[in-house]
C-alpha cells in the first residue's frame, strides 16, 4: 500500500490533530489554552541554570518522541479501505478451475462465461489481470494500480498466449465482456528463451518463464475510461 510522505515537527501538546483525507496527512486545529508553561518563572528561579537548561532539553526529547511515535502509528495504519481491496485483488487468486489444454500448448478454464459482447479483433477492450510466475509469485496487476489495462489484441501489441486465451482460435473460445478465465502460457507463447522487463540489468520475467493469468473482461473500450488508464 502507497503512503504519503510524512513531515515530522516538534508537536505543540496545546494542539488537537485531525485528518484529513483531502490535504496532507495531519491538518492542526489551534485550541485555545492558558499561557502558563510546564515551569513558572519562579520555579526557574529557585533552580541552577544547568539544572534548568537540562530539564528544557529533557522536555523537548521527550516532545520529540511523542511526535515520532504518533507519525509511525499514522503511517502504519490502514487509512484506506480502497487501497486494502486493491492489494487483496493483486495477490489472491480466483477459485480454481480444471485447465483445459489445446495443441499450442495454452491451458485456459473459465470461472466465470461472460453474458456480454464477444471480445472484438484489433479493438481497444479493458482487462483487468494478476500475471504470476508457476509457482505463485505475483509479477504484474492491474489492480495494483488500481484501474484495468486497455489493450489490444490481435496486432501483436500482447503475447501470442494472450492473444489467443483472450481472442479465442485453435479450441479456445473468445471471451465476452463480464467473463472470467485463467490462463497457462507456456514459453514458447510468453517471452521464450529471452528474460523480459529487464532494467539496467535486471529483468522481471526470467528466460523460458511458464506464466499464469486471471482475467477479467471488463468491457469495449469506449473512450470514457478514467482519466491516466494506460493502453496498450
Amino acid at each position: 500500500m502507497a503512503i504519503s510522505a510524512l513531515t515530522i515537527q516538534t508537536p505543540n501538546f496545546h494542539s488537537l490533530q485531525t485528518f484529513n483525507p483531502t490535504k496532507s496527512f495531519f491538518t492542526t486545529t489551534t485550541k485555545p489554552t492558558s499561557s502558563c508553561s510546564c515551569f513558572s518563572n519562579t520555579d526557574n528561579a529557585k533552580l541552577s541554570p544547568a539544572t534548568a537548561s537540562t530539564s528544557a532539553t529533557k522536555k523537548r526529547v521527550f516532545e520529540m518522541g511523542i511526535g515520532l511515535l504518533a507519525a509511525s502509528v499514522m503511517a502504519l495504519s490502514p487509512l484506506d479501505a480502497n487501497a486494502t481491496r486493491v492489494e487483496y485483488y493483486a495477490t489472491v487468486e480466483e477459485p480454481s478451475c480444471e485447465l483445459n489444454f489445446v495443441r499450442s500448448g495454452l491451458g485456459y478454464c473459465d470461472i466465470l462465461v461472460g453474458s456480454g459482447e464477444e471480445v472484438p479483433y484489433s479493438q481497444l477492450i479493458d482487462m483487468h489481470y494478476t500475471a504470476r510466475f508457476a509457482d505463485g509469485t505475483v509479477f504484474d496487476s492491474s489492480y495494483k494500480r488500481g484501474r484495468p489495462l486497455t489493450m489490444r489484441l490481435g496486432v501483436g501489441k500482447v503475447t501470442k498466449g494472450l492473444d489467443q486465451g483472450i481472442l479465442g482460435g485453435e479450441g479456445v473460445p473468445p471471451m465476452r465482456v463480464g467473463g472470467k478465465r485463467k490462463l497457462q502460457i507456456p514459453p514458447e507463447l510468453a517471452y521464450g528463451p529471452e528474460p523480459a522487463g529487464c532494467f539496467s540489468g535486471d529483468c522481471n520475467i526470467p528466460a523460458n518463464a511458464t506464466l499464469l493469468y486471471d482475467l477479467n473482461f471488463v468491457d469495449i473500450y469506449t473512450g470514457n475510461r478514467t482519466e491516466g488508464s494506460p493502453k496498450q
